[in-house]
């Protein structure tokens, strides 16, 4: 089954979740930062992955883009939705609804709350202080859940 992960990452965590995926998919994934697409066929591709990260409450606004272009077609493939938040609980579930069409969510095979990180080496100032100020963080961290990413995995290929 040939697969294409289309993503979307300001810090890297997003970019790190799709390696992980296209490595479990193997040689026949082809993996696309979607600020580099120019031209896609997605007739090409059985199974579609989309993913990105969330800042303040928001995915990448050309995930949107992507998603909302082509959204008839993503509705004739396989699809897995993926976001990397530091929310838990009902407030990351929250946040996937909000970021992604409600036609591609009730579509999707696998939805993927894979966690976040705040890497403090990556940030810029002003993005170093709102995280200190709204999350009460004072260095890096991870939340990488890497047992969501397994199941999202085990889904997709059930």
């Amino acid at each position: 089954m040939k697969t294409l992960i289309v993503y979307a990452s300001k810090h890297g965590c997003a970019k790190s979740a799709a390696e992980k995926l296209a490595q479990a998919f193997g040689t026949d994934t082809e993996l696309s930062d979607v600020r580099n697409i120019t031209r896609i066929d997605l007739e090409n591709f059985d199974r579609i992955i989309i993913g990105g990260s969330i800042h303040a409450g928001r995915i990448q606004g050309q995930i949107k883009t992507f998603t909302q272009r082509n959204l008839n077609l993503l509705l004739q493939k396989q699809l897995g939705l993926y976001i990397c938040h530091m929310e838990e609980g009902d407030g990351a579930m929250k946040e996937l609804a909000d970021n992604f069409p409600g036609q591609l969510l009730e579509h999707a095979t696998a939805k993927g709350l894979f966690g976040g990180e705040f890497d403090f080496d990556k940030m810029n100032f002003i993005e170093k202080f709102m995280i200190k100020k709204v999350a009460h963080v004072t260095e890096s961290l991870s939340k990488i859940n890497e047992d969501n990413i397994h199941e999202f995995i085990k889904t997709m290929k059930d």
